[in-house]
């Protein structure tokens, strides 16, 4: 009788007298590993930390000769093509691949456009499109040779490398079209050479085509599904594909897009130059890289920002004026540049142990 009336009235009470909390870990983190955690979930902090720190510097060692407005703009417009290009590389990057073609298939863009306006008569709007679609096309054969057939990205675009290269000189003759030749036939593939002046400050076309690069990318990879499937293929194409991430589709549009913007980079080239140099930009896939590290990018993919990447661009364009500004020896952009890579290698795998 007495368990009767105690009951499921009794088992209320003592279940309604029961601690109502979850269960909570108590987790103290150390001043380091907070940072670590920071700079773990904003890639980015870091080259951004180091290209103020060094433009400061510069800007107290040479004072106001390198600390004004024409000088930094000159660094954007130093940097245009190695930003654009670092954009396109950026994307492989993610997917924890490599483009080892973008110097070449940018080169070959801007030959295209070069050679269809002033050996094949064709309009030069036209010739443009052209150089653009053979960009296009080289990324598209790169992302399927990886992604179909299953090849090594650093093989793939390596060969890819040499092939367009090897192209690009046999179709055009070695022969460079000089800049007077376009200034007076073809002006419109020299567009992005022209300059706007803002106060002190000069901005090519070329420095504002970079701009809204990075920035409609970092929107892109940022705020939309195709954004969180590129860092998804990235950190694990195995999950993302159990996940419903179609990851081949992925492969094969980066590759293409990384193609098509360096078929822009080639006409960003024409009017950094304003002629058409089938020698010309042919370390544009090492400055990429270099820009991609340094910018805090992972090379094991699925960890970064495209801001970081133009912050590293910049860093390198800061380095290499505030140097010969300052008069020094062209060897020391070299050395200083290197240990910035290794460095940037060692703080991401310091970084990542934050995911770990």
């Amino acid at each position: 009788m007495a368990s009767e009336t105690r009951g499921p009235q009794g088992f209320e009470t003592v279940i309604g007298a029961a601690p109502q909390k979850v269960a909570e870990f108590a987790e103290t983190k150390t001043p380091v590993q907070k940072l670590q955690y920071a700079l773990h979930q904003t890639p980015a902090l870091v080259p951004l930390i180091v290209l103020v720190a060094s433009i400061i510097g510069f800007g107290l060692l040479l004072g106001h000769k390198f600390f004004s407005a024409y000088a930094l703009t000159l660094i954007l417009q130093q940097v245009a093509i190695t930003g654009i290009v670092g954009a396109a590389q950026t994307l492989v990057v993610m997917t924890a691949g490599i483009e080892l073609s973008v110097g070449a298939i940018t080169v070959m863009s801007s030959v295209i456009m070069g050679q269809f306006t002033f050996r094949y008569g064709i309009p030069a709007p036209i010739s443009v499109l052209c150089g653009l679609g053979v960009g296009t096309l080289i990324g598209f054969l790169n992302g399927t040779m990886v992604a179909r057939m299953k090849l090594p990205p650093f093989i793939v675009t390596l060969g890819m490398w040499q092939i367009v290269l090897a192209a690009n000189f046999i179709y055009s003759a070695n022969e460079t079209i000089r800049a007077q030749d376009i200034e007076e036939k073809a002006p419109i593939l020299q567009f992005f050479g022209e300059t706007i002046r803002i106060g002190g400050a000069v901005l090519n076309f070329g420095a504002i085509l970079m701009i809204a690069i990075v920035a409609v990318l970092a929107y892109i990879l940022r705020h939309t599904a195709f954004g969180r499937h590129v860092y998804a293929v990235g950190d694990d194409p195995d999950a993302a594909e159990l996940a419903g991430v179609k990851v081949k589709s992925i492969l094969i549009s980066v590759y293409t897009i990384s193609g098509l913007i360096c078929g822009l980079a080639g006409w960003a080239l024409i009017g950094r130059l304003g002629s058409v140099s089938p020698t010309s930009a042919q370390l544009e896939n090492i400055n990429s890289i270099t820009a991609v590290v340094i910018g805090g990018i992972s090379l094991f993919g699925g960890r970064g920002s495209i801001l970081g990447m133009m912050f590293g661009a910049l860093i390198v364009g800061v380095f290499t004026l505030g140097l010969r500004m300052y008069g020094t020896d062209p060897q020391w952009t070299f050395l200083l540049i290197g240990s910035l890579i290794i460095a940037a290698v060692a703080v991401d795998q310091w970084i990542r142990k934050a995911a770990a």
